[in-house]
């Protein structure tokens, strides 16, 4: 037991897990556009993402010297290094445009991560910004790179996709800053800090309308998508009710961090 609690905490602690949760918005990109045979994106993004949210979870605190380097953090070193080199691996099998877009995200990480001007913070605590950079984030890495590699056309569709990815990922993020409102920074400025976890509540409720009805716009909408959607917004809107600071650091790490996952097994039961 304690062998599977120490190797489930590496797979949430080295980002494995929130690397799936990327993993499969791609693949729901891909199905949503009809997208076939593009793994190098799709593995491109994983490991990215891996590699990107152990550099700014531990980056600052190994520059703190806040970070001791315990047995489990030597590992994720060096399975992040190995995840770089197959991140350098998959990137020279995209698409120049890919490429170019790929590295202008990368530089709004170490935007995020490191304090590029002198006596400055970075972005990740400028007040009220961390949601949005975020959610811009993902919907770029997850929606926009799949489309650019697979020079699909850019539509309306993708537009409205973008709109609804943008809103899921906020949504999510709405419930981290909720269970982590106790230790957050009130200079942050999250949004429970700014109008309270009632009216967070609410907001993030009230956007899960739009998210599902955008799907109705689609030029070509799939009625199972529509299944697959409800389901998905009932799950988010319970985890958003019954979020509060006194959760496990799991109700967020693992449970709300598998929504996607959950969104994209769910499009491969009903298809």
């Amino acid at each position: 037991m304690k062998i599977f609690k120490q190797l489930f905490n590496f797979y949430i602690n080295s980002s494995i897990h929130v690397g799936l949760s990327c993993y499969a918005l791609v693949r729901m990109t891909q199905h949503m556009f009809h997208i076939f045979s593009d793994e190098p994106i799709a593995n491109f993004v994983f490991f990215g993402t891996i590699v990107g949210y152990n550099f700014v979870k531990y980056d600052a605190l190994a520059r703190a010297k806040k970070l001791k380097m315990r047995k489990e953090l030597k590992i994720i070193a060096v399975f992040s290094f190995f995840a770089l080199l197959l991140v350098g691996f998959y990137f020279f099998h995209l698409q120049r445009i890919t490429q170019i877009v790929a590295v202008a995200f990368l530089s709004i990480t170490l935007l995020y991560t490191l304090p590029f001007f002198p006596n400055k913070k970075n972005a990740r605590n400028w007040a009220g910004v961390k949601i949005y950079i975020v959610a811009l984030c993902w919907v770029g890495v997850t929606l926009a790179l799949p489309i650019l590699n697979a020079d699909v056309s850019i539509t309306l569709d993708f537009y409205l996709k973008c709109i609804q990815r943008f809103i899921l990922i906020f949504v999510l993020v709405l419930i981290f800053e909720i269970i982590d409102l106790a230790n957050d920074d009130p200079h942050l400025q999250t949004v429970p800090q700014q109008i309270g976890v009632k009216r967070t509540k609410m907001l993030g409720l009230l956007l899960l309308i739009p998210f599902y009805f955008l799907e109705l716009l689609k030029s070509n909408f799939d009625e199972n998508q529509l299944i697959v959607n409800l389901i998905l917004v009932i799950m988010i809107a319970l985890f958003l009710v019954f979020a509060n600071e006194k959760r496990s650091k799991y109700y967020t790490s693992f449970w709300v961090e598998s929504v996607p996952i959950v969104w994209w097994l769910l499009l491969l039961v009903f298809r």
